[in-house]
């Protein structure tokens, strides 16, 4: 009985992210019990196909079993190390990285989020460029619409304005350029040329900042939860060229993009572009465990190398950072990624799922449909050819009325004013062709009810 009172209880005990607790009382969420595969099920016993995996973290499906018992096992042999010390897995993890990175030397530093991989690397950069000379070169530069984190450097690199509404003054040495957004550039140019409009903006930043100020540059890959924009095609590499002459690190975001997200292993592969720092976390576990990663090249690492009372090294530390039960889970996750060829699937689904969606694109509200592997946008608006985006409320309407159908989408909330149109989805890597079907179905009703 006592767990029952708790049980009933705890909704009202939670203080839940990104939710406005005075609607709870109106429309309380349904508690989720279990999940299996593709699909979430309530305490009604409904099932709701998990159209963006979690947190577009989930790539391996839910309920599986070996990771359960790869986790079980590892707690009994070794639950925790402090992370100065060392275990099979995590040592096993770091070379496995750098082999899937095509890396042949390198070094990988654990933490448990996104959010701290990425404050590892701004952290990283800044203490590099002072201990090779180059003392004033702190200030990172990111892109408007990008997310980086929820810590107080990584939401000032974020480039979405409502999300840091009450939390100001934020850190100092952040600045921001405009992204490439291809559905809303100039007319007059090209995609090729608007993508060379784009890397202009990030050569005149450091121009203008002075190049001897500016440490390094970050990016997604593809922005994912900012509105799923897909790059031009001479972007990432005129980026790579961009950096190299002002000795920027490129700093690889690949927290969402990572471990076959988007048809491939990792997101930067569509380009054939490296980083010099790379930031990985959700699909690096599934997120059955937290774990996240921050992996550099040597010459970056051997900027750390000093005598023992030159404080030359790497001052930072993670209580979880190297856990040996997540390492143990994210080895076995990315051996199932490659066993099942979930990168193919995912790369084969997308073509399913576009196929099924293009039949939605003369509907008034689509603008476009976007996105590479199971990480798919659709931008909406109310008027196709001024491309004004479809209002709050419509937007919302449509994730509610596909909710309603048994598929959870979500759209770009808490990001740019007036730009929190893009329908998302990014189901588990796992997802088969009649999965596929219920959520175009679902979004297709869903449009349709939305002219009503």
């Amino acid at each position: 009985e006592k767990m029952e009172t708790q049980k009933m209880n705890a909704p009202d005990s939670l203080w839940r992210p990104m939710t406005q607790h005075k609607m709870l009382l109106q429309n309380h969420p349904k508690h989720i019990v279990k999940a299996e595969g593709c699909f979430m099920i309530n305490e009604d016993g409904d099932r709701i196909l998990d159209g963006t995996a979690g947190l577009w973290c989930v790539n391996v499906g839910h309920g599986r079993k070996e990771l359960a018992e790869v986790a079980k096992a590892q707690m009994e042999k070794l639950a925790y190390v402090i992370p100065v010390m060392t275990s099979d897995p995590v040592v096993e993890l770091s070379a496995k990285m750098l082999e899937m990175l095509g890396m042949e030397k390198g070094h990988v530093y654990f933490t448990s989020s996104g959010s701290e991989a990425n404050e590892t690397a701004f952290k990283m950069v800044r203490q590099y460029h002072l201990q090779t000379g180059n003392p004033r070169k702190h200030k990172i530069i990111s892109r408007h619409r990008a997310y980086h984190g929820n810590t107080l450097a990584t939401m000032t690199a974020t480039g979405q304005a409502e999300r840091k509404i009450g939390y100001e003054p934020l850190a100092p040495g952040f600045l921001h350029i405009p992204p490439p957004y291809p559905y809303r550039r100039h007319p007059k140019l090209t995609e090729e040329e608007h993508g060379t409009e784009c890397v202009k903006f990030l050569e005149d930043t450091i121009i203008y900042e002075g190049e001897e100020t500016v440490a390094a540059f970050i990016m997604e890959p593809m922005i994912s939860g900012g509105g799923v924009m897909v790059p031009p095609d001479n972007y990432l590499t005129e980026i790579r060229r961009v950096c190299d002459k002002y000795n920027v690190l490129l700093i690889l975001d690949e927290v969402v993009s990572g471990f076959g997200r988007t048809g491939k292993m990792f997101g930067h592969e569509h380009w054939g572009a490296k980083g010099d720092i790379f930031t990985f976390a959700k699909g690096m576990a599934s997120g059955y465990m937290p774990v996240a990663a921050t992996v550099v090249t040597e010459n970056i690492f051997e900027a750390f190398y000093g005598e023992a009372n030159e404080l030359k090294h790497f001052r930072h530390v993670n209580t979880y950072g190297g856990h040996p039960v997540a390492a143990a889970v994210s080895l076995k996750n990315i051996e199932i990624v490659e066993r099942e060829n979930l990168v193919a699937n995912a790369a084969k689904m997308e073509r399913y799922i576009k196929a099924g969606l293009n039949e939605f694109a003369d509907h008034p509200f689509v603008g476009e449909i976007r996105g590479k592997g199971l990480l798919l946008g659709i931008e909406l608006v109310s008027d196709k050819e001024s491309k004004t985006p479809l209002e709050t409320a419509r937007s919302n309407a449509i994730v509610q009325n596909c909710m309603k159908q048994g598929v959870h989408v979500m759209r770009n909330g808490y990001t740019v004013p007036g730009l929190d149109n893009v329908l998302i989805m990014a189901p588990p890597l796992v997802l088969q062709e009649s999965e596929a079907d219920m959520i175009v179905d679902a979004i297709g009703n869903a449009l349709k009810q939305a002219l009503n």
